[in-house]
């Protein structure tokens, strides 16, 4: 007689359990904000869909409550093969969802986890869990590709966003040139930019997928945010070993940029630069400094031949001790590596190969070794 009483006092236990079950979903859809108890019938509320869905309407309040209040554009990398528990916890981590379960859930309950692929999307902490399970769509998002050069002054990427974005060319330059100020706060490494500086130097190049209605501030915080990504800890420790503030290794790093065709002999040409440096006195001789003064609209980067009289600006680095006042292009990470490891040795000069004709450069460590190489291949810098 033992087991069929246990088998009967089983039963009563769920059923009393699945009752109670159903009060509690229901209280919980009523105090919760919802619209009243959830209709379910008893095979629903022990299905799985049914118990999702009176999750969901039990969180009806969260789910229509944004992440936060920060409306700055974050640009969320979706990773390939990465899982709806995974996107879930990384969405809660960056701030996005308060309830990582609650995103998981809501787009499970509609199908919409299948939906999220891989890649780059821009979101922001006002957006609520809805809003970004929809924005999560790529297919539902139109988007527009914008590439940055290395090289690259803040008025040649402003041009060259305006024609391949809807977003205004002056709007953009005044962004990026003080409008920035008041509108990125966030990264850490800005603090290093001195007084009321542009961000040159700093716009990372890169191609860039933005939504088709983006702003300026949106491609920015994508370019800062990369900037951040890239130019890892190690490197601003390398560079601060060389006795540079990561504003002195951007600055050198847009010469070398704008000096060197071969990435081989970006740390040979960075080395020269942290040579010259070293001397008591120091004159870079750089000669895209005073290009970048010089530049003017349609001829950012004027040819300069050895007659041209100097110019008084505090870019010219055959008269100004030390570095220039500030970047002078956006530099690539390969520039950016190799002036923070420049190669060690004796060379304090160069001249562009004439005879290879390919982009590289003749090395010497005395004048009297470099004038004869500019007789060879005249132009050289001093």
């Amino acid at each position: 007689m033992k087991k069929p009483v246990r088998v009967a006092a089983f039963l009563l236990a769920l059923g009393t359990v699945g009752a109670a079950g159903f009060l509690l979903i229901s209280f919980l859809g009523r105090s919760s904000g919802g619209t009243g108890p959830i209709s379910l019938s008893w095979c629903s509320i022990f299905s799985p869909e049914g118990y999702i869905g009176a999750y969901l309407d039990a969180h009806a309040a969260e789910l229509a409550s944004p992440g936060g209040t920060d409306d700055t554009p974050v640009t969320f990398i979706v990773q390939p093969g990465q899982t709806a528990t995974e996107i879930a916890e990384t969405l809660a981590v960056r701030g996005l969802v308060s309830d990582a379960e609650l995103f998981r859930r809501y787009v499970q309950y509609y199908e919409m986890d299948a939906g999220i692929e891989a890649g780059e999307y821009t979101l922001r902490q006002t957006m609520t869990i809805p809003e970004i399970a929809v924005a999560l769509q790529r297919g539902l998002a139109p988007e527009v590709v914008v590439t940055v050069l290395e090289g690259w002054r803040l008025e040649e990427t402003a041009a060259a966003v305006a024609d391949q974005t809807s977003i205004d060319e002056a709007e953009f330059l005044a962004l990026v040139t003080t409008g920035w100020h008041d509108q990125v706060s966030s990264y850490g490494f800005l603090a290093q930019v001195p007084g009321e500086a542009s961000l040159e130097g700093f716009l990372f190049p890169e191609t860039y997928r933005l939504p088709e209605d983006a702003v300026g501030l949106d491609l920015l915080t994508r370019m800062l945010e990369t900037f951040d990504a890239r130019v890892t800890g190690d490197v601003r420790a390398a560079a601060a070993n060389q006795g540079f503030t990561l504003y002195d290794l951007i600055t050198l790093a847009s010469i070398v940029e704008r000096e060197v065709v071969l990435d081989a002999e970006r740390p040979l040409v960075a080395g020269v630069y942290h040579n010259r440096l070293d001397w008591a006195g120091p004159l870079l001789n750089a000669d895209p400094t005073i290009q970048y003064a010089l530049g003017v609209p349609g001829d950012w980067w004027p040819e300069l031949s050895p007659d041209d009289p100097l110019t008084d600006t505090p870019y010219n680095t055959y008269l100004y001790v030390g570095l220039p006042p500030s970047p002078i292009c956006s530099p690539g990470l390969a520039s950016i590596q190799a002036t923070a490891r420049p190669e060690e040795t004796d060379y304090q000069y160069f001249v562009a190969d004439c005879v290879l004709q390919d982009g590289s450069h003749i090395f010497a460590s005395t004048l009297e070794e470099h004038e004869q190489n500019v007789l060879i291949c005249p132009g050289g810098e001093p």
